[in-house]
């Protein structure tokens, strides 16, 4: 092991416990909640539903190396919206009203650094795939 693939696992756990805690604090909070905001904001509000179920899980699988580059595309999305239709009009700081999209920004990037990264050996799923070809 190399300091690049401790960097790329600590990277990577470290995303997903921030989209798993996302997704929890969502249904924690009370989903229904969660979707009259996605509705005030112009955001069908079963949209919150599919949002929470996908940083919830996939924030599982990102711990566990599996499926590394589809969750992160997942998570890319996400980040998307949530910049374009959420954050945006706040500025990249905020506006002392709600938070701005420095944090989804960051979120972002991570994200596509692993669509664009090669599988890690610290991921099950790189444990997997070996397992399969042997």
């Amino acid at each position: 092991m190399n300091k690049n693939e401790l960097g790329h696992f600590i990277l990577r756990v470290i995303l997903g416990f921030i989209f798993f805690i996302h997704g929890f604090s969502k249904f924690q909070g009370g989903i229904s909640n969660t979707a009259g905001f996605f509705d005030s904001i112009g955001i069908p509000g079963f949209m919150a539903y599919a949002v929470a179920v996908i940083e919830l899980a996939g924030g599982i699988a990102l711990i566990l190396g599996i499926g590394t580059k589809m969750v992160s595309v997942l998570f890319a999305f996400i980040m998307l919206g949530a910049i374009f239709t959420a954050k945006l009009p706040a500025g990249l700081l905020g506006n002392g009203q709600m938070a701005g999209y420095e944090l989804d920004l960051i979120l972002l990037a991570a994200s596509i650094y692993f669509v664009l990264a090669k599988e890690s050996p610290l991921s099950l799923g790189s444990k997997l795939t070996q397992s399969k070809a042997n």
